[in-house]
C-alpha cells in the first residue's frame, strides 16, 4: 500500500488561513509571476494569510474593539478584519475604484479624532506616500492608548531607504519596482517609525510559526509586519517565545490542524485497507470454480404402470 504522506493527494496540500480551507490544488502564481502565491479558492496572497493568522494570535489584544480602521482595503483583507467584530469599522482610501470604502482620505490627514482608533491596518501604502513621515505621525496621533497598528512596507535589508518622490513613473519602476512607488525601505525604517511616535515590533512568519508552518500555510519566510503602538522605541524581532499569547495561540491552531490532518490520513489509510481487502476478495472469488449447470428436465415421458 502506498504511504499516505507521500501520496498523490499530498503533493500540493496546504491550508489557507484566509478562507479557512484545506487546499489540495496547486497555489497559483502571484504578482510578477511569484510562484505558489495565490490561493486557488479565495485568491488570497501570502500577506493576507499571514494577516489572518496574526489577527488570530493577537486575540487577547483585540477584544472589545471600538474603532478599527483599514487603509486601502482589499477584497481579501476586509473580511479578515470584519471578523473581529468591532463596533465601528472604517475603510479609507485616497481615490475611487472598485473597492468598498467609507470615505476618501489621505494618510497624511486622517479624518479621525486623536486617540480614537483601537486597530489600524495599513499594508503596502506608505511606499506610495510622498511624505511618509507625516503619514506615520498621523497613525501615531489617531491610535488610542491601547491601540495597535499593523504596518507592512517593501523592505530591503542591509541598505538605507532609497526614495525620490519627484521621480518619473519610469524611474520609479526601475528603482522601486512599481511605477507608483516613491521609495524602497531599508534598515532605517524602524528609526522613522520611532521618530514619528510609534514603538514597533517586527514579526516574521518563521519566528512566529516555525518553518514547517510557513510551508503549510504558504507564507513568505522573509515577510515583515510591524506591530506598532503609540510611543517611541526601537524595533526588535519577534522571538519564538512570542508575546501577548501569540505562541500559545499558534500552538493551539497548529495542534488542531495537526490532529485534523492525522484524522484525514487515518481515514485515507482505512480506505486503502478496505480497497486492498476488496481486491483480495475479488481475487479469491475469481479462483472459485464455477458450479456445474443443473440438468433441466424439459420433457416428461409417460411410463406405463407395472
Amino acid at each position: 500500500m502506498q504511504d499516505v504522506t507521500g501520496s498523490r493527494h499530498d503533493q500540493h496540500r496546504a491550508y489557507c488561513a484566509a478562507c479557512g480551507s484545506r487546499v489540495s490544488r496547486e497555489f497559483r502564481p502571484g504578482p510578477n509571476g511569484r510562484p505558489h502565491a495565490k490561493c486557488p479558492r479565495c485568491g488570497s496572497l501570502e500577506r493576507h494569510r499571514f494577516l489572518s493568522l496574526l489577527l488570530g494570535a493577537l486575540g487577547p489584544d483585540l477584544r472589545d474593539l471600538d474603532t478599527v480602521v483599514e487603509i486601502a482595503p482589499s477584497r481579501q483583507s476586509t473580511p479578515l478584519i470584519d471578523r473581529l467584530g468591532a463596533r465601528r469599522r472604517v475603510r479609507l482610501d485616497l481615490g475611487h475604484d472598485k473597492r468598498d470604502v467609507d470615505a476618501l482620505a489621505c494618510l497624511t490627514a486622517l479624518p479621525l479624532r486623536d486617540a480614537s482608533v483601537d486597530l489600524l491596518v495599513c499594508y503596502h501604502v506608505l511606499e506610495h506616500v510622498p511624505d511618509d513621515r507625516a503619514a506615520m505621525a498621523e497613525i501615531a496621533r489617531v491610535l488610542s492608548p491601547r491601540g495597535l497598528a499593523l504596518l507592512e512596507v517593501p523592505l530591503r535589508t542591509g541598505v538605507a531607504t532609497d526614495e525620490d518622490p519627484t521621480a518619473s513613473p519610469e524611474e520609479c519602476l526601475r528603482r522601486f519596482g512599481q511605477a507608483d512607488h516613491v521609495r524602497w525601505y531599508g534598515d532605517d525604517v524602524d528609526e522613522r517609525f520611532s521618530q514619528a511616535g510609534l514603538a514597533t515590533l517586527r514579526v516574521t512568519p518563521p519566528a512566529l510559526l516555525g518553518e514547517a508552518a510557513v510551508e503549510w500555510f504558504h507564507l513568505m519566510p522573509h515577510e515583515v509586519v510591524w506591530i506598532a503602538r503609540p510611543g517611541e522605541g526601537a524595533a526588535s524581532p519577534m522571538t519564538a517565545c512570542g508575546t501577548s499569547g501569540l505562541s500559545a495561540a499558534f500552538d493551539a491552531v497548529l495542534g488542531e490542524l495537526g490532529r485534523t490532518r492525522e484524522q484525514l490520513e487515518r481515514a485515507r489509510a482505512r480506505g486503502d485497507r478496505l480497497a486492498d481487502e476488496r481486491d483480495g476478495l475479488r481475487a479469491r472469488l475469481d479462483q472459485v470454480p464455477a458450479p456445474h449447470e443443473p440438468t433441466v428436465l424439459s420433457r416428461l415421458r409417460r411410463v406405463p404402470h407395472l
